[in-house]
């Protein structure tokens, strides 16, 4: 699991490598949550080109990131979703509250 991020404009991209299970779900939340704050971004956009496998517990972190940036006037975004991940996305639900792109520029683009 590495986690890595970049700041454009006002959106902190999350790239995330390796699978978002309850193993590693809070060490990713722990580091979003203190680069959103320390970065101050309202916006979080989400790369998971590289991320093959998501539980329960990865959902959950990304919901409470979805909270995080609600609260801030800004949105979460989700982009690279392999067949799997987006068969997820779509039988969770997780799609009517977070936006699914095909690249981070078009979730930035959408901002």
């Amino acid at each position: 699991m590495d986690i890595s991020f970049e700041r454009h404009k006002n959106c902190l991209v999350v790239n995330i490598l390796g699978d978002i299970d309850h193993h590693f779900a809070d060490l990713v939340r722990d580091r979003i949550d203190n680069e959103a704050v320390e970065s101050g971004a309202k916006n979080i956009v989400f790369d998971l080109s590289k991320v093959d496998f998501m539980d329960s517990s990865g959902i959950g972190m990304i919901i409470g990131r979805y909270k995080y940036t609600l609260n801030k006037g800004g949105f979460t975004a989700v982009t690279g979703l392999s067949v799997n991940l987006k068969k997820l996305m779509l039988l969770s639900g997780l799609y009517r509250i977070i936006k699914i792109y095909d690249s981070v520029e078009a979730a930035e683009k959408a901002v």
